[in-house]
């Protein structure tokens, strides 16, 4: 066991125009080398938790260290070192003039000398594919090209941990082929959400769910995820009609109960007990 990233007790609510908390108490462990699915409904948190997890949200409840350190203001430079990602909105984020400049701004922000700033910012370029669109402004790029960009700023630095939010938008498949690839040949850690299921099923090793502001864990890639979940909603189902069958049994029962113990004091009061216990039941299935 060798844990590189442990969230506990995360929990975050958006003032205004949100109910509720997004996240209420989320816990889970990534091991080093780790690649993890992330999925859940829309707006159940998954960008939210990302966001959080590399500071550009801030923390409000529970704990978050990638490597050793601590999530905190004073912590967050360091962490950002260790901590590679790309956002579902990356192309808002891209404001130099041209590409080289983009990519190199990212790598200065490492304080790599400026040889190797050079250096990095050309592999970079050419690990996406945009080696001959170094000097073309930013603007007059394709969404495709703009994801690649941002790619490229973030895999220029050897991160600890790889964070993606849909990092397939706008790619084609061979960009998307290359990156799937990029993925399972890195040494680090991967968290990653995607709408592409493939994409998920290709890269992940196990998945990470969001459901009501809580994590549940399937130790498999989609395929597996979407098996297990199905496997797991049919036993609670079948649980379900069993406690079912049995309540309705009980009621009978108590009826009976009731009847014999018109002129038996201590059996109906034990009739009413047991209703009582299935008024409980009842209850507590309701909530």
């Amino acid at each position: 066991m060798d844990p590189i990233l442990d969230v506990q007790g995360l929990s975050f609510r958006y003032e205004g125009g949100h109910e509720g908390a997004v996240l209420d108490g989320l816990s889970f462990t990534l091991e080093r080398g780790e690649r993890v699915g992330l999925v859940g409904c829309n707006g159940v948190g998954k960008s939210t938790l990302l966001k959080l997890l590399v500071g550009i949200l801030p923390m409000q409840q529970g704990t978050l260290t990638v490597g050793g350190l601590a999530m905190n203001r004073k912590n967050l430079p360091e962490l950002r070192r260790k901590v590679g990602y790309v956002f579902q909105d990356s192309d808002s984020q891209l404001f130099m003039p041209t590409v080289q400049a983009d990519v190199a701004f990212a790598a200065e922000n490492y304080g790599y000398p400026p040889q190797e700033v050079a250096d990095r910012t050309r592999r970079a370029l050419a690990r996406v594919q945009l080696e001959g669109c170094a000097d073309r402004p930013v603007y007059r790029l394709s969404g495709g090209q703009k994801k690649r960009v941002a790619l490229a700023a973030a895999l220029i630095h050897p991160a600890d941990v790889l964070v993606l939010d849909e990092p397939t938008n706008h790619l084609d498949l061979n960009s998307v082929e290359w990156l799937e690839n990029y993925i399972k040949a890195f040494k680090g850690t991967v968290l990653a959400i995607s709408h592409d299921r493939y994409f998920i099923d290709q890269i992940a090793q196990r998945v990470i769910e969001i459901v009501d502001g809580h994590a549940e864990f399937y130790s498999g890639n989609y395929s597996f995820y979407m098996d297990e979940k199905q496997a797991r909603f049919d036993l609670q189902m079948k649980q379900y009609e069993q406690e079912q069958a049995k309540l309705k049994q009980l009621g009978y029962t108590v009826e009976r109960m009731k009847g014999w113990g018109i002129n038996n004091r201590t059996l109906y009061r034990r009739a009413m007990s047991i209703q009582h216990r299935i008024c409980l039941l009842y209850t507590s299935d309701a909530a």
